[in-house]
């Protein structure tokens, strides 16, 4: 157990968040979600959708608000922990974050891609403590599949057990 969460696990934290993990998000091409390899799991470009809808489209700071790229950040981490949980066997066999890279398709005039990123860290650190701390990079970028705001891909350390 994570000693970082007070004693409760990260399916707790979820719970206690009022979260659940969604389904799987279903591949768009010839990819799969995420692949586990020595004591990792690193997760596809995930996007924010819910039941299989995009929850935003269009740029960032023009079509779409500062405000809706986060929540777009925060859904589509919620979609890459589903994705990462799957190949850990749950959860709970995640151990830590440990890289975060999120693309923020913007406007020619958004700078604001760091504040975007952030909808997904903020919601790492409150399900995984201090093991939720990572390393990330926000990028943005002119265009993205099905012309979503935001993607976001994952890498984090599973337990042994998980493999």
């Amino acid at each position: 157990m994570n000693e970082e969460l007070d004693g409760q696990t990260p399916s707790q934290r979820l719970a206690e968040l009022g979260l659940t993990l969604p389904s799987v998000a279903k591949p768009l091409a010839a990819y799969v979600p995420a692949v586990a390899s020595a004591g990792q799991v690193f997760t596809s470009g995930q996007l924010p959708t819910v039941n299989g809808t995009l929850i935003a489209t269009g740029k960032v700071g023009a079509e779409v608000s500062l405000e809706q790229a986060v929540e777009a950040a925060r859904v589509a981490a919620l979609n890459a922990l589903a994705a990462a949980a799957a190949q850990a066997g749950g959860i709970d066999n995640i151990r830590r974050v440990v890289r975060v890279v999120v693309f923020v398709a913007s406007d020619p005039s958004f700078t604001g891609q760091p504040r975007v990123a952030n909808g997904a860290s903020e919601l790492f650190g409150q399900v995984f403590g201090a093991l939720g701390v990572h390393v990330r990079s926000a990028v943005g970028v002119s265009v993205l599949p099905l012309d979503a705001p935001v993607e976001l891909e994952l890498v984090v350390e599973a337990s042994a057990a998980a493999f």
